[in-house]
């Protein structure tokens, strides 16, 4: 399987989108070349603002450019993008439904060298609770340039996050993003799962290595945890042993309680398959940290035996 790195595919999506609209602007807060903003500024110096370690001056200024009309693109690691902005996030941004998209770079525990600090685990649960905003996940690369170019065209707040690392390629080039609308990646008819980001392929990996078990699995790409089609969720839920829901975010906030809240009184026993309040931490590799966390196919398909009772 071919990869692709969210980070590129925003880079270049980006500067592509600055070629057709002159009123997209870049805001940068001292990480251009990790967020791969710096493409942006290559090409457009003029529209590309370097605001340096300066985050919550960047958001504000951003929201200074969106009343004077222009589409800003706002670049941080992702728990500084949510959390070291978040004032100016509410207060000028999404209280007056502005144009500012904010690109949370380096999500979850894809920066694995820099430890808890540098991780977001919590930024999703951070940027929905905001009303106004949209929060997106890309699967993929492919995805990933889908996403911008509909952020991009959407008015508002929009908040996306973004891998540090290659990841497989789930989509074909022409696939059609549709904010808010879940995708199926491939049916099944016992359990659903489920996913976002990174654990969208880990999902696709368990159906795979559960198909000779006589389990199968539904696997579907939420990549848009705010607003959702609830009506989707149910609809590929219903029929199904139980539900698992993935991802490389806290198991508070994200999209094991949006599941749970969308599928209440339903009856479907739901397993989650997430960080488990805590902060992450440094190690060697990416993949060391995701199977310490237990954010591996194996683990969703453990919590699927559980779920058909054979496990």
């Amino acid at each position: 399987m071919s990869t692709g790195n969210q980070r590129r595919a925003y880079g270049e999506t980006l500067v592509e989108l600055g070629r057709k609209d002159k009123n997209i602007v870049v805001l940068e807060a001292d990480l251009g070349k990790s967020t791969m903003s710096y493409m942006f500024q290559q090409e457009f110096p003029e529209r590309y603002f370097e605001m340096g370690i300066a985050e919550q001056n960047m958001a504000s200024f951003a929201a200074g450019l969106a009343l004077a009309g222009k589409t800003a693109f706002i670049n941080s690691f992702a728990v500084f993008a949510s959390g070291r902005t978040f004032d100016q996030i509410r207060q000028s941004i999404c209280i007056g439904k502005l144009n500012v998209k904010i690109i949370g770079s380096s999500c979850g525990l894809s920066d694995f060298g820099d430890g808890a600090t540098h991780q977001a685990v919590e930024d999703i649960a951070i940027m929905r609770a905001i009303p106004n905003m949209t929060v997106i996940a890309p699967a993929d690369a492919i995805e990933t340039k889908k996403a911008v170019e509909a952020a991009a065209a959407y008015k508002g707040p929009v908040y996306i996050r973004l891998n540090r690392n290659d990841m497989p390629d789930l989509f074909p080039e022409n696939h059609e993003f549709e904010i808010g609308k879940p995708v199926l990646l491939k049916d099944g008819t016992d359990i659903t799962v489920f996913a976002h980001g990174i654990m969208v392929s880990k999902a696709l990996e368990a159906a795979d290595m559960l198909k000779a078990e006589g389990i199968s699995l539904r696997v579907v790409n939420v990549s848009t945890l705010k607003p959702l089609d609830e009506a989707a969720i149910k609809g590929y839920a219903t029929g199904m042993k139980g539900v698992i829901t993935a991802e490389e975010h806290s198991v508070i906030g994200g999209l094991a309680e949006i599941t749970a809240f969308i599928l209440r009184g339903s009856g479907l026993p739901l397993e989650a398959v997430a960080i488990q309040d805590r902060f992450g931490q440094s190690a060697h590799s990416y993949d060391e940290l995701l199977a310490y966390y237990g954010l591996t196919s194996a683990a969703i398909a453990n919590a699927a035996r559980r779920l058909t009772g054979k496990g």
